[in-house]
């Protein structure tokens, strides 16, 4: 007796052409990136809330006349509060003009990215999985 039933797959046969397989490269190459980058910003933000936790706790301190460590490399110097202030802020201009230029970086890469799938998508259909696993 028999049980099941026979389906035809609807897959075409493409070529890839070396052409394709840069292109399929230079996506894989760029996700990664892209990846890379966010993570990045990421760890980025957070070093900029932990300096805003901090400038936010020294505009607590009452005595002005008490010397603040402040880390540079491995090392701790002591500042009054008015210098670390400014340390702070310092840092946190830069670590924001850092996010914004990887965001930048990021923006550039997904336009890439959008040009490549839209190449890709149009030669293979559905045969090529361009997205993003979400695990």
């Amino acid at each position: 007796m028999y049980l099941g039933t026979l389906e035809k797959c609807a897959v075409e046969d493409v070529n890839v052409t070396f052409e394709d397989q840069q292109k399929i490269n230079k996506f894989a190459r760029n996700t990664n990136r892209m990846t890379e980058l966010k993570e990045e910003i990421e760890a980025k933000k957070k070093s900029l809330q932990n300096l805003e936790d901090a400038s936010d706790d020294l505009m607590m301190c009452e005595d002005d006349d008490l010397l603040i460590p402040y880390q540079i490399g491995d090392v701790f110097i002591s500042h009054s509060q008015e210098e670390t202030q400014e340390m702070l802020e310092a840092a946190k201009e830069s670590l924001k003009e850092e996010i914004k230029s990887l965001q930048s970086r990021v923006s550039s890469i997904q336009e890439v990215l959008g040009d490549l799938k839209v190449q890709l998508y149009a030669k293979f259909g559905n045969n090529i999985n361009l997205e993003a696993d979400e695990s």
